[in-house]
């Protein structure tokens, strides 16, 4: 066990699965000498070699376009997108092509690829550095969506996505790259040296997909969320004295609709929060499925608690960001319903 940062914990998860598998290969832009963007892939070109982790021109297209193949071929590559909000000229690979390539071969091919992605905001990015476009992958067939909130999850998430037979969309929230944020911008920066969850198995343990945690155990309302609203909804539960139950998601595709409805059940009430835009966020099909499954038990209605609808604003950030303020706001409403 070792503290790491989650920086640390994706580039340890890359490390071990390079390691035990030479068909694991690693690119994307600024990806081999420089390390990334975030630095989640520093030293593995020095250790691997440039033919397992290089630089890729700047083409998203190109970059997923040629791991498609590659995993067609036998390969199994670990890609990464400098921005999440760079994704949008591969989507059509990506969708049509990698989701895809299982079925219309029936059977014949699959696609072990990896594409990871830093999401979110909160680090004074603007419109084109802060985006959460998960629920646009959580819309397409074929594909497995994963968010990690912490070290612990984000390399044992990595790993089992890595081992994964099919395509996997693996969202990193680049707010929570360097510690816990909890929606407070103005208190001091807490690191995860200093946290529990900053404790990250040695060796190649894997957290697997579909499977939720159950961050914070409560009785009068259940909180599902994932990334860094987990901990916007901590601060909200311990600020407004309300004994909320906090549903870390971890993967929405494949989703553990199981803890989920166990939890409604028990809490009878539901608030749902996300960074992403607020119109067919992925709260939208969370309330859907809460819905269809615990109808009976709700006692009140169920709250989202989201960005707006607009392009992500550099000067307004924390009037955008769903902070602890307004998601108290709705925890104390479901309790008065």
């Amino acid at each position: 066990m070792a503290q790491m940062t989650m920086i640390e914990a994706i580039r340890e998860a890359h490390d071990v699965a390079m390691g035990a598998d030479k068909r694991v290969v690693v690119y994307g832009e600024d990806v081999g000498f420089f390390g990334g963007v975030f630095r989640c892939t520093a030293g593995l070109q020095e250790k691997y070699g440039k033919s397992r982790c290089f630089d890729a021109p700047i083409n998203e297209s190109g970059i997923v376009g040629t791991a498609i193949g590659m995993a067609a071929y036998g390969l199994k590559p670990v890609i990464e997108i400098q921005f999440a909000d760079y994704v949008y000229p591969a989507f059509d690979q990506i969708a049509s092509e990698a989701a895809r390539l299982r079925h219309r071969s029936n059977g014949d091919f699959t696609c072990p690829l990896v594409i990871r992605m830093p999401t979110g905001g909160g680090i004074f990015g603007g419109q084109t550095h802060s985006q959460s476009p998960e629920a646009l992958f959580t819309h397409v067939s074929g594909l497995k969506v994963v968010l990690p909130s912490n070290p612990r999850d984000a390399k044992g998430l990595l790993l089992a996505s890595i081992a994964d037979p099919d395509p996997v969309i693996f969202l990193e929230p680049k707010r929570l790259y360097n510690g816990p944020f909890d929606g407070h911008h103005d208190k001091p920066i807490v690191s995860w040296k200093n946290h529990a969850l900053g404790d990250v198995p040695d060796g190649d343990e894997i957290v697997p997909l579909g499977k939720a945690h159950t961050f914070r155990e409560g009785s009068d309302v259940t909180v599902l969320a994932y990334g860094t609203m987990v901990y916007v909804a901590e601060a909200a539960a311990e600020e407004t004295g309300v004994d909320a139950e906090i549903i870390d998601l971890r993967t929405l595709l494949p989703l553990d609709l199981e803890a989920i409805t166990e939890s409604v059940k028990k809490t009878g009430r539901c608030v749902i929060v996300h960074e992403a835009t607020r119109t067919s966020g992925f709260g939208a099909e969370l309330m859907s499925l809460v819905q269809e499954s615990c109808f009976y038990h709700l006692e009140a209605p169920m709250i989202r608690v989201t960005g707006w609808d607009t392009p992500y604003p550099h000067a307004q950030e924390w009037e955008y960001f769903p902070g602890p303020g307004r998601v108290g706001e709705a925890l104390r409403k479901v309790m008065e319903d």
